[in-house]
């Protein structure tokens, strides 16, 4: 494989094939880790090299001697040639418009957050030619979020899916065996998503399903919730952003075809390496739940953490799921077509879930389970409406995904995300509330009729979630 490799690279600097429209270059690729899935599946003992792996590939700026840049196709998650052929490197708008994963997601650490230049613009790389515009006409600007903890939302997704789905396949057996319709409460961990009528011919009427798509999986990355795994998002971002193209999805087997992007590199990403990016990712440690050991100020964190519940804030931003996984297993079971399933895989690779005591993101509960504070119900809502319309402004449906729908925002790293908002236009988490509208207006409006003082005491709370400590804001910054 070894030999395989350099002969294939020292082809790409001799003849310069496709390379930057035929010139020669003397740098070497920047990629130069090459984990296999199905080694580290069959042998434990490689799991930690895997993720070291991963590490790198997170933090590798990547060159076009990797494959970087896709002349010939689109950013679409789905493999889609480019009839305009044009060749620029670095495209901000539609991109790719970044060189590492780090680029973007690395505040206040790797893995982290992104400010306000490193926002992104979804639905400008599906245009050919690619476009300059930023206007919400051609694309909608998110922020780039967190992936810190990951691993455990993916395994609450993927728990709650089968949840939902073994409910709705009750219903199917009862409607059968009594010949009448039949209708499910769907309900997991305690969230509800509506309602699905069965017929007793196998048939279902879904209309009234809530804040997730017809096929009952949770998709929990994105802020539209419409990735279903660190691996799907992954894959879909490292040929958006950089034109890195995976082989489980580009390669030949989907398309026909060993170069799809005609940049001159086959084969850019192959599987064993998502699945190092994947690992890398799912591992990262959980932003942290901190108490503080102060009696008055662990009093003013308690009354924050009340009036956050009687505001009615925690009905959406619930504060804990129960967790009955303890390790993260690659690949996840409802991957779609085009990223990788335990059935392209000689097996699964298991590593425990980060987790640790009070105070911590993910806590060990008493029955052995682990309790995930990411403050998210993994559901999408309405967010917005004519009276509040600020978070109104997109325009472009991703996913078939409402514009006014977006899955509610996991507050566990708040201390450590600023700016906020999908599009990370609001600079204080005040601001952000003050815009909720639509199945958060009462909420709004319960936040509104605090008095200041407990408004304050309110976001302070907030804002020790992530925090390594507990660091109120000096007096002199609150007007009094």
């Amino acid at each position: 494989m070894l030999k395989w490799k350099v002969a294939a690279l020292l082809a790409l600097l001799a003849f310069g094939t496709g390379i930057a429209q035929s010139q020669r270059l003397w740098d070497p690729p920047a990629i130069n880790v090459f984990p296999d899935h199905d080694r580290a599946a069959r042998n434990a003992r490689l799991a930690p090299s895997i993720l070291r792996d991963g590490e790198l590939l997170f933090a590798t700026r990547f060159n076009r001697l990797d494959g970087a840049g896709r002349p010939a196709s689109t950013g679409d998650s789905k493999p889609t040639p480019r009839l305009s052929r044009l060749a620029e490197r670095f495209t901000r708008a539609s991109g790719p418009d970044s060189a590492s994963c780090a680029g973007c997601h690395n505040q206040p650490f790797t893995g982290g957050s992104g400010d306000f230049v490193a926002n992104v613009f979804v639905g400008a790389h599906f245009l050919d030619p690619p476009t300059e515009s930023v206007g919400t006409e051609t694309t909608n600007e998110r922020n780039t979020i967190s992936v810190l903890g990951a691993g455990a939302i993916e395994m609450l997704a993927r728990e709650m899916t089968q949840d939902l789905r073994a409910q709705r396949e009750a219903g199917r057996l009862e409607a059968l065996a009594t010949s009448k319709d039949v209708t499910v409460r769907l309900s997991t961990k305690g969230v509800g998503f509506g309602v699905v009528k069965v017929r007793p011919d196998g048939t279902f009427d879904q209309s009234q399903l809530e804040g997730i798509d017809n096929d009952l999986v949770l998709k929990p990355f994105g802020v539209k919730g419409v990735g279903v795994s660190l691996r799907e998002f992954s894959i879909a971002a490292l040929n958006h952003h950089h034109g890195i193209q995976a082989i489980e999805r580009f390669g030949w087997e989907r398309t026909g075809r060993r170069d799809f992007d005609e940049d001159g590199v086959e084969n850019e990403f192959s599987i064993g390496q998502v699945t190092a990016l994947t690992l890398f990712q799912a591992l990262l440690p959980p932003p942290s739940r901190p108490v503080p050991q102060n009696a008055a100020l662990r009093k003013e964190w308690g009354q924050g953490e009340k009036i956050f519940k009687a505001a009615g804030c925690a009905d959406c931003h619930v504060p804990a799921l129960k967790l009955n996984a303890r390790e993260f297993s690659e690949p996840n079971p409802f991957n779609r077509p085009g990223t990788a399933t335990p059935t392209d895989v000689a097996g699964l690779i298991r590593l425990p879930l980060p987790a640790g005591g009070r105070g911590s993101g993910v806590e060990y509960g008493p029955d052995g389970s682990l309790l995930v504070f990411a403050f998210s119900d993994l559901k999408r809502h309405k967010i917005c409406d004519p009276d509040k319309p600020f978070f109104c402004n997109e325009k472009l449906r991703q996913d078939n995904v409402p514009t006014d729908q977006f899955l509610t925002a996991k507050l566990w790293d708040l201390a450590l995300s600023a700016p906020y908002g999908h599009r990370g236009d609001c600079d204080t988490v005040s601001e952000v509330i003050l815009n909720h509208g639509g199945e958060a207006a009462e909420s709004r409006e319960r936040f509104e009729r605090l008095s200041d003082v407990e408004k304050k005491v309110l976001v302070r709370f907030l804002l020790t979630l992530g925090a390594s400590r507990y660091q109120p804001p000096r007096r002199q910054h609150e007007g009094g």
